[in-house]
């Protein structure tokens, strides 16, 4: 983990590439007391830990099934399975879980130190605790994303691919139907494939969504706040970051101040997380 003396930013995003609906703004002065970080999100190596220590059952296991993006099923498999009306690249598909991620005859033998995902926020609050942390406060989050970068778009900066490189692991071509892979992944990526921000964390945007320990709200006060946490009710739990399907052309949420949410015992093969610790 990192440890972090805490301080104060600007949080949030007003600019033109925010998302509306989704409660970026607007731009508060936040501070935040100091904490400890994960460097990048927990491993499916280190879930399978916690499993084998605990038999911790997921609710996608629970469940039976969780949502798999499209393009890693077989046309007959993509046939067969269900596919929500507004996102129609998901599809739920039965038996697949972090020990299975695009479903059955599918594993993660060879990814190791890929971020574990079709966890929902249950699960990672159960893994936090086991593992003596928990989860960060979606201003710890966003604090630690920065890097130390004033309202900078990226955790290195405002420029996507600074001298032509990746920097971070999304879409590219034409989503949902061509991925041309430039960043070096089509799925997810270990959790260190990218250089990290200046506070040493890898993978702040891309890869896989965070859960955050707030719950959602649109509507943040503009005054000044001390280690702020989301509202006391709500169904849905904030998640940051985005993912390895974020695209411009519908999801620029790749940027650290964008943002989203789920309800609790959602999960899908892009969704993992990070623990966080005091001090």
């Amino acid at each position: 983990m990192v440890t972090l003396p805490g301080g104060t930013f600007r949080m949030g995003n007003e600019d033109a590439h925010a998302n509306p609906g989704d409660g970026e703004g607007p731009v508060r002065e936040v501070t935040v007391s100091a904490f400890r970080i994960d460097e990048h999100a927990v491993t499916n190596a280190q879930f399978a830990t916690f499993v084998k220590d605990t038999g911790f059952v997921t609710a996608a296991e629970r469940f039976g099934w969780s949502y798999v993006f499209v393009g890693f099923l077989t046309p007959r498999q993509a046939r067969a399975t269900p596919a929500p009306a507004a996102t129609p690249w998901w599809r739920g598909v039965e038996g697949a879980t972090w020990r299975a991620p695009e479903g059955p005859g599918t594993g993660v033998g060879d990814r190791a130190r890929h971020p574990v995902v079709h966890i929902s926020w249950d699960d990672a609050a159960a893994y936090a605790r086991w593992a003596g942390k928990r989860l960060p406060t979606e201003a710890e989050w966003e604090y630690a994303a920065r890097g130390g970068l004033d309202q900078a778009r990226y955790p290195w900066g405002d420029e996507l691919t600074p001298r032509g490189r990746w920097r971070c692991n999304i879409w590219q071509g034409d989503f949902p139907r061509v991925n041309t892979g430039d960043d070096g992944h089509l799925g997810t990526a270990p959790v260190d494939a990218y250089r990290p921000n200046a506070y040493g964390l890898h993978n702040t945007v891309g890869n896989v969504w965070e859960w955050v320990a707030d719950r959602f709200t649109a509507t943040h006060p503009a005054a000044p706040a001390i280690d702020p946490r989301g509202p006391e009710d709500g169904e849905n739990r904030v998640m940051r970051g985005g993912s390895y399907l974020c695209h411009d052309s519908y999801c620029n949420r790749y940027r650290v101040a964008a943002r989203t949410s789920n309800t609790p015992d959602s999960s899908s093969g892009n969704c993992g997380f990070r623990c966080a610790a005091d001090v």
